[in-house]
């Protein structure tokens, strides 16, 4: 009796072990991020990832998504120029989700509405807002930027130069300082999981409604069109590749299309806004109330990505207000992130 007893306990340890062996897929699940659609918290930092401590900081925290500046694009200084982005998305992409099953999907951060002086494509000499014009900038330089960050520069986007430097990188100067031909090159070979494309509301700039009238172009449907190209591009490269959409929520007014080219939208400020954009404790970079006109004007249109299947979310910049922001999120089913206007930490409201 005791010999059988052994024999039916051997038995089922080896049923076990092999059910384990030949059955991988609860492992693999452990490999693979969360799908966008299954994202329950998202924190978004394009600021200071290059300080001491602050990708480790990322990495164990409990977010599902990190929305992230590249960071070695960046070539105002040597530490960010010389970062290590590949190793710090590795590193991200192996630590845990909230589930802690998945692994996060980590974002990267680009802005393809305006130029940016401090990355590495720019090559021509700066330009102050009070300054005249330098006759070195290429025309698709437009003006620097409406709302005061200093050193961007809305463009005109639909030029073949700028999707050059965005997407092909066919006609880049080579530089033995890089080892990617565009911006989102250098992102994909970075393994970073998709892009967050930043002022997409350069359709409704009116230096690039001018420009676009002049050319005879329609600023909207040539937006469209420049994300379908980063898409597709993307995509050719990486299958699983995730395209978000920053701003912009009236862009899918009569264009339906819009939906089956994006895999998200991120709002900004539905309900709390900030003007205070560099330093991280100037307390008027959080808690100002949005017109409740423009509050009402992003839920029309948000409800309309919701109910095309695409996932919304929304950076609040709320301290005092962030339950309200996480609480009002919460009702609409959009997955809320609320923090300062600087984005150079992680929250210290986060919404868990």
């Amino acid at each position: 009796m005791e010999n059988t007893l052994i024999l039916i306990i051997i038995s089922i340890i080896l049923i076990s072990v092999t059910i384990t062996y030949f059955n991988p897929s609860k492992e693999q699940n452990i490999e693979k991020p969360l799908k966008l659609s299954k994202v329950k918290y998202w924190a978004y930092q394009i600021q200071g990832i290059e300080n001491p401590g602050v990708v480790e900081e990322l990495s164990n925290s409990n977010y599902d998504m990190l929305v992230i500046e590249p960071t070695r694009t960046d070539w105002s200084c040597n530490d960010t120029k010389n970062f290590d982005t590949k190793r710090m998305v590795k590193h991200l992409k192996n630590s845990k989700a909230s589930d802690k099953i998945h692994k996060k999907l980590v974002i990267a951060y680009v802005n393809i509405g305006e130029a940016e002086d401090w990355r590495w494509y720019w090559k021509w000499s700066k330009w102050q807002s009070f300054d005249t014009r330098p006759k070195n900038l290429p025309e698709y330089i437009l003006v620097p930027d409406p709302d005061g960050w200093s050193g961007n520069f809305p463009v005109a986007y639909w030029d073949p130069e700028w999707k050059d430097t965005v997407i092909h990188g066919k006609n880049q100067d080579f530089s033995t300082d890089r080892d990617y031909e565009s911006v989102i090159d250098e992102v994909i070979d970075d393994g970073f999981d998709g892009v967050y494309l930043d002022w997409v509301e350069g359709y409704e700039n009116e230096a690039v409604i001018a420009e676009a009238r002049k050319q005879g172009k329609d600023p909207e449907l040539e937006m469209i069109k420049f994300i379908t190209e980063i898409r597709d591009y993307a995509k050719s490269r990486d299958p699983d590749f995730v395209i978000i959409q920053q701003n912009g929520v009236g862009l899918c007014e009569g264009h339906p299309e819009l939906f089956s080219i994006i895999d998200g939208i991120s709002q900004e400020a539905i309900w709390y806004d900030g003007t205070a954009f560099d330093d991280w404790n100037d307390p008027k970079g959080y808690d100002v109330p949005t017109d409740p006109m423009l509050t009402n004007h992003y839920l029309d249109y948000l409800k309309m990505y919701q109910n095309a299947g695409v996932s919304v979310f929304n950076c609040e910049y709320a301290l005092s207000y962030s339950d309200d922001a996480y609480e009002k999120s919460k009702n609409l089913g959009f997955i809320a992130y609320c923090t300062r206007r600087s984005l150079s930490n992680i929250t210290t409201v986060p919404p868990f």
